[in-house]
């Protein structure tokens, strides 16, 4: 039994010698049920936390010692909020929450200001906190399979944001300040309740090659009658023209990825 004993303390503190010597630690599928408080005491050295697919419910506040993280993901737990702390790993550029039952952000998630993905889908949310317009490095947003009826006017101040993924909610109109996001190519809200998108939208998100709006009451002809419009229209035909040229595959949908009418 010794024997047995001495070989498990081994492994172990090589795995935690390993982790500590490549920043990464991995522990995904291991049925866990509280975040592991052997990751903690690793401090400065984590880099990359990677806990998919346990059981984990609460994330102690103690994470705030991983101040060198700069991927968080928990995905695929039973995660139901975050500590109020999180705001202090201010060396997060990925953070992947999907497949929890999260029902609210903390304020503080504002001041991850590094942070350039963020994805929290197939959760519980109901809104998104104002200090989410502080994220001015955030590229990707996936805030899809919520529950949520809006999005907050300070998204406009997410300079930088790229792709805004928000499919699969209840929104039903889009703040007028989206028509500041100069870098935004691609908006997905299928399945929302959308009527309407701002006037400015395609005149001024010059970027933008890609507006999906499946499953909406918007109207095509509402869509054709914008302002920038056809310019909009020729910048999606070259970008797929572009993926055609370079023999990139298509999906099943292929080039359907337009206003579903």
């Amino acid at each position: 039994m010794g024997c047995v004993i001495s070989k498990n303390a081994e492994t172990k503190a090589n795995r935690t010698a390993r982790w500590r010597s490549t920043g990464i630690v991995a522990l995904r599928d291991s049925k866990l049920k509280t975040f592991p408080d052997e990751v903690l005491d690793l401090d400065r050295s984590v880099r990359t936390l990677d806990l998919t697919h346990n059981r984990i419910v609460d994330i102690p506040m103690e994470i705030s010692k991983l101040i060198n993280m700069q991927r968080l993901v928990l995905t695929d737990n039973l995660i139901d909020r975050l500590p109020v702390n999180l705001g202090k790993l201010q060396s997060l550029k990925l953070v992947n929450l999907d497949g929890n039952k999260i029902t609210s952000l903390p304020d503080e998630l504002g001041q991850l200001v590094r942070l350039e993905r963020l994805s929290i889908s197939g959760n519980l949310l109901t809104s998104l906190p104002a200090t989410i317009g502080s994220l001015r490095n955030l590229l990707i947003l996936n805030v899809s399979n919520n529950k949520l009826q809006s999005l907050p006017e300070s998204i406009g101040s997410c300079f930088s944001l790229e792709e805004l993924q928000a499919n699969d909610n209840l929104i039903e109109d889009l703040p007028s300040s989206v028509c500041n996001l100069s870098h935004l190519k691609s908006l997905c809200l299928d399945n929302n309740n959308v009527k309407q998108i701002p006037l400015n939208l395609l005149k001024d998100c010059k970027a933008l090659q890609n507006i999906s709006l499946h499953g909406n009451p918007i109207s095509m002809d509402q869509f054709q009658q914008m302002d920038g419009f056809q310019e909009f229209e020729a910048r999606r035909k070259k970008k797929f023209d572009k993926q055609i040229d370079s023999n990139v595959m298509i999906g099943s949908k292929g080039l359907d990825e337009g206003v579903d009418l």
